[in-house]
């Protein structure tokens, strides 16, 4: 069943989701620093606000936030990632990522059009690289099926949504798709984009610590295909 779809989620009722977004709210802007917020705005290239709160004082905040709390089914899950999505400040569209990656084992294959909004809203590496590699590859994983909505992602017209496809194994090691994380590569060798062409090398960078050889003579058939950089990327730790 192919559960690929547009448009905006619906916000579920979620008492933990209360609590949790109650309690992060007060903890997190109450430890904000507006004067470190603004050269953090500025390395992200301006793509939200930030709280001014650096990732090691961002998770401690977020131990405290979610102490106690039950752990959570789908429906928590939907309702904490989305809420934080409404924020401006970046650092909550983190926190959701964070603990999607905890807990997205308590998410089915229907989860997925909710991270396909994460994925194209307010989109960037920062988010868009855990979200695939973490939850969106933990959902395929689980339901196998769902590689027929990774065929339709890969053709996407949101960039963002045709990396997510690249990314999504780069934790499979043994399990990956080899025939599948090719053809994808292929498929987006001619993208002009930065952020395509430095997905493609990072997969195949990532799985030639499997299967050195296999990426090695797939790049020696197809490198004229690819950007300079895609190669330089998959070729790191290999050679040529």
């Amino acid at each position: 069943m192919s559960v690929t779809g547009a448009g905006t989620p619906r916000v579920p009722g979620s008492v933990l989701a209360d609590t949790v977004l109650e309690r992060l709210t007060a903890t997190y802007a109450a430890a904000a620093d507006p004067e470190r917020a603004v050269p953090m705005r500025a390395y992200m290239k301006d793509i939200a606000p930030y709280l001014g709160l650096t990732t090691p004082v961002r998770r401690a905040l977020s131990r405290t936030v979610l102490e106690g709390t039950p752990h959570p089914d789908e429906t928590d899950c939907t309702a904490i990632a989305l809420r934080c999505w409404e924020l401006p400040e970046r650092e909550y569209q983190y926190f959701a990522v964070d603990y999607l990656r905890r807990h997205v084992r308590h998410c089915t294959s229907g989860f997925l059009p909710v991270a396909r909004h994460l994925v194209s809203t307010v989109p960037w590496w920062d988010t868009v690289d855990a979200l695939a590699s973490h939850v969106v590859g933990g959902l395929v994983a689980a339901d196998p099926k769902l590689v027929t909505d990774m065929d339709a992602w890969i053709v996407d017209d949101d960039m963002w949504v045709a990396r997510t496809a690249l990314l999504h194994q780069l934790r499979y090691k043994e399990r990956t798709d080899t025939e599948r994380l090719f053809a994808y590569c292929l498929r987006q060798s001619g993208h002009p984009d930065f952020f395509i062409r430095k997905a493609i090398g990072w997969c195949l960078r990532e799985y030639a610590k499997t299967d050195p050889e296999a990426v090695r003579g797939f790049l020696a058939r197809e490198k004229g295909r690819f950007a300079p950089l895609s190669v330089r990327e998959a070729l790191k730790n290999i050679g040529a």
